[in-house]
């Protein structure tokens, strides 16, 4: 990445409210958090708690998939209209559609829409399968990413063989990553542009994305001043989500990753009312009136 990635990144004129709630997720005893939020206009840090800090981001690691397949795409490397086929050694349960579906290929554009709407792992396998770990990891490295990468496959169980988990990375990174798509200056702006849109049909507004009350299943324009970008992670004991809200004429770029105890049930919901907090003060920091939850 940039220097700008290093320590937190170049600091931007500090919106106090926004430094105050990231400052006070730091706070909460038994969750270890990496957060950095950015102004896109000039990728400067507008708060951040230990934004360097690398830890397990979950299908949050996709992102970097996503990257790739749109790379590839741009660069005529990848035929859209590719129709891939699902594989038994691919197969893997939790998230996804097409495990439920009676068919049994699909074009390489419809399986990146799956990844980025509902974080499909088979349609994940399937692509990656096809494009090479390696060739994701080397995107990786070209666009300056050190410390965020995409480790394994999806799997159901993870052995002594294998990555310990599917993807690591810190939310100096990430938000960089999120705020270089924007801007159209990660790979290049169709490709970057490509990404976003499909990130755009993400339906994963548990996280961030749960303050600005938007229809989980239809966000693509504008809704109550803000459009919203993201890509998010869970595991057990892992929460993670990136991206790219715009509003109020200004677009932020943000990073959240949470670790916690599993086995505290607790700690989840204090993660996700941070998570929330998060996104509301990121609503405050753009103009937006307020999101109250229900």
């Amino acid at each position: 990445m940039s220097a700008a990635a290093g320590s937190g990144g170049r600091r931007a004129a500090a919106d106090p409210d926004l430094a105050g709630t990231v400052a006070d997720l730091a706070g909460a005893p038994g969750i270890t958090w990496g957060v950095c939020v950015r102004d896109v206009a000039d990728g400067g840090v507008l708060a951040s708690v230990a934004p360097d800090r690398s830890l397990p981001i979950a299908s949050l690691g996709k992102l970097l998939l996503l990257v790739e397949v749109a790379a590839q795409l741009d660069e005529g490397a990848l035929d859209p209209g590719l129709r891939l086929s699902r594989r038994p050694e691919c197969a893997v349960a939790d998230s996804g559609l097409w495990q439920h579906l009676a068919t049994d290929a699909l074009p390489v554009t419809d399986l990146a829409v799956m990844v980025a709407a509902v974080s499909d792992n088979l349609a994940t396998n399937v692509l990656l399968a096809h494009v090479g770990l390696p060739a994701v990891q080397r995107r990786g490295a070209v666009l300056g990413l050190e410390a965020t990468r995409l480790l394994d496959r999806v799997r159901d169980e993870r052995g002594d063989d294998v990555p310990s988990t599917l993807a690591s990375g810190t939310a100096a990174e990430l938000s960089e990553l999120t705020a270089r798509l924007a801007s159209g200056t990660a790979v290049s702006a169709i490709p970057d542009a490509t990404v976003l849109e499909w990130l755009g049909l993400g339906t994963d507004l548990s996280l961030v994305g749960s303050a600005f009350g938007l229809d989980p299943l239809a966000h693509r324009q504008a809704d109550r001043g803000v459009v919203l970008r993201s890509k998010t992670g869970t595991e057990a004991g892992i929460r993670a989500d990136a991206g790219v809200v715009d509003g109020g004429g200004r677009r932020l770029a943000y990073a959240a990753l949470a670790r916690w105890d599993p086995g505290d049930d607790a700690l989840r919901d204090v993660v996700l009312e941070g998570m929330f907090r998060l996104g509301a003060a990121l609503r405050a920091a753009l103009g937006c009136e307020p999101v109250h939850p229900t």
